[in-house]
């Protein structure tokens, strides 16, 4: 019985030193976190804001009737070019449809016919038509809209803050919406802001080789400032607390380990953001992905550059 006993407590005490020193190992092997690592870049770098800019004819004109009665003729077409004094559209008054040819039987030399002609007052293209041949038409209705194709332009909508920035500026890069890079000159100015969003239109008048819609919504980039030869590193790279009050970079300090370092950044583009200090070298690597949430040093393994 007393060998059994104390060979009871051999295994009670083998199998306690071996969960001890399990337990040890487990406590001192660390997890790895598998991230990515760049260096620095040495590039000029813009900053500036994208807003829409809308192509715009300025100048339109009404057709309108020059008396009551019916559409005998109309000689418009969309899109169609028309020249100043063609004639657009002929008026028959209500009179004459009523009373027809009864005056001329009466009296062959009065020559009474009842019907207008309508001309356009400027040259260009029709854009819109309100009435056709046989409508009857109040005097002073809109018959059609000539749209003056010399007029055309862009309306860059910029907020008032950003004024500053076009100031003494006489160009500015617009891309359209597929891809066609163009560039507008400012003209000019609308004298009033819209109440809303508080935003001015700025004229831009564009050389196209081929005839663009309107309301044509284009992209302006205004450029806040640049600089060249910049130290600058992905967006990815850079970390920031909730509040966005203080900026880091996880940096490696040794093939295995990474640390926090605060930075002071300046100005940001699309995918890049300007480090003003500290100073980094060339041999520095800055991890892009895998640093979020690591602690001020951290174990990692770097699977990629």
């Amino acid at each position: 019985m007393k060998q059994r006993i104390l060979y009871c407590w051999a295994l009670v005490l083998i199998f306690s030193c071996k969960n001890e020193n399990t337990t040890q190992e487990q406590e001192v092997t660390e997890v790895s976190t598998p991230v990515t690592a760049t260096g620095i870049s040495h590039e000029p770098m813009e900053e500036y804001v994208e807003l829409n800019a809308t192509s715009a004819f300025l100048q339109k004109w009404i057709v309108r009737a020059n008396t009551t009665g019916y559409l005998q003729s109309s000689n418009v077409q969309l899109n169609k070019y028309v020249t100043s004094g063609q004639v657009l559209f002929t008026v028959k008054t209500k009179e004459a449809e009523s009373i027809g040819n009864t005056i001329n039987v009466l009296d062959s030399a009065f020559k009474f016919s009842g019907v207008n002609n309508i001309k356009a007052n400027q040259s260009g293209f029709i854009s819109q038509i309100n009435h056709q041949q046989g409508d009857y038409v109040q005097d002073g209705e809109q018959l059609a809209v000539i749209t003056d194709t010399k007029s055309f332009v862009f309306l860059l909508e910029l907020p008032y803050e950003l004024r500053p920035y076009i100031l003494n500026k006489k160009t500015l890069e617009m891309v359209l919406p597929d891809g066609e890079k163009l560039t507008g000159t400012i003209s000019g100015n609308m004298p009033s802001m819209d109440v809303t969003s508080q935003t001015q239109n700025i004229i831009l008048h564009v050389n196209s080789k081929h005839p663009i819609p309107e309301n044509l919504i284009a992209k302006v980039k205004v450029v806040k400032s640049f600089r060249n030869n910049i130290i600058s590193l992905p967006k990815a790279a850079v970390l920031t607390d909730e509040t966005q009050s203080e900026f880091w970079v996880m940096k490696m300090i040794n093939d295995s380990m990474a640390a926090k370092v605060v930075i002071r950044k300046g100005i940001e583009a699309t995918d890049k953001i300007e480090i003003v200090s500290p100073v980094f070298s060339a041999s520095d690597k800055i991890l892009v992905t895998g640093n979020y949430g690591l602690g001020d040093t951290a174990k990692v393994k770097i699977i990629q550059q």
